[in-house]
């Protein structure tokens, strides 16, 4: 877009200024700037700065304008083949969780004064201590 044109659309673009100071923009001009920042190679820039707009504001008004024009499009109603994945998928089954054993806490004080404490061992550990105690010799000293 030339620089005189660009000069000519920033006359047309500001028709009036609210009671804030901001601008109120004539809506065709506003529209012909949005579609010379969209031509190849132009910059957005350069475009405001010639205009007298500031360049986050006309970038904002060209996002709108792409989102309008992006909602008012009906589907073309072609079919598009998406591409295969290079993805395998993937099936994880849950782990069967592990049978806990119960833990058992034992205290016991044998008849000769020895204290067994069997705390925080799982049941066959307990199981086990208790089988090979039936199985020891009582002395004769501790029958009454």
């Amino acid at each position: 877009m030339s620089d005189s044109h660009l000069s000519e659309l920033a006359q047309r673009l500001v028709i009036g200024r609210k009671r804030d100071g901001r601008s109120i923009y004539d809506e065709a001009a506003k529209h012909e700037l949005i579609l010379a920042c969209r031509e190849p190679g132009a910059s957005l820039a350069k475009i405001a700065r010639a205009c007298g707009v500031n360049a986050n504001q006309l970038a904002s008004w060209v996002r709108q304008h792409e989102r309008s024009v992006a909602q008012s499009t009906p589907p073309s109603g072609e079919i598009v083949q998406a591409q295969a994945s290079d993805f395998v998928p993937v099936r994880i089954e849950p782990a069967e969780p592990a049978a806990v054993e119960p833990v058992v806490n034992l205290q016991a004080r044998l008849p000769n004064g020895v204290v067994l404490d069997l705390r925080g061992c799982d049941l066959g550990q307990a199981c086990s201590v208790i089988e090979a105690l039936g199985r020891v010799r009582c002395s004769a000293s501790t029958k009454g």
